[in-house]
């Protein structure tokens, strides 16, 4: 069972390396797109964001692989109140990462109308969830 929640561990840093990391490249290209139009650079920013998701998109699948293996192995864990709480909470966190794949289509479409001020405070979302879920995982309050 140790092995399979450190490789659950790893996948979760891998997924939120990229959940981080991901609006903070929309942030630079939306501000680009602000500037002016450098064709070279937005293509440079497409191929960033879609090189990005695709590791996000991994570590995000094998994070839940694991974290469902977890549950397999240690079925009690679904009597306890704060696992609930931390599954609407990576609910959340799934929808987050499904309107990043969304924005980098709309970058990869031209279609993004939001500000680089947008994005950087929709990058703090990730920040707020990965705070609550190891609180809760951590302290186990209910």
């Amino acid at each position: 069972m140790l092995w399979v929640k450190a490789f659950h561990i790893i996948f979760v840093v891998t997924w939120f390396a990229g959940l981080f990391y991901l609006p903070r490249l929309f942030v630079y290209h939306a501000e680009m797109q602000a500037a002016g139009n450098d064709v070279a650079g937005h293509e440079r920013f497409l191929v960033m964001e879609r090189r990005l998701m695709g590791i996000t998109n991994i570590g995000g699948a094998l994070a839940l692989v694991f974290g469902l293996w977890l549950l397999w192995l240690v079925p009690g864990f679904l009597q306890m109140g704060w696992l609930h709480a931390k599954l609407a909470l990576v609910l959340l966190l799934l929808g987050y990462h499904g309107f990043c794949a969304r924005l980098c289509g709309d970058f990869r479409r031209g279609n993004n109308r939001r500000s680089g001020r947008w994005f950087r405070i929709f990058n703090e979302v990730p920040a707020l969830l990965l705070v609550a879920i190891v609180c809760l995982v951590v302290v186990k309050p209910f």
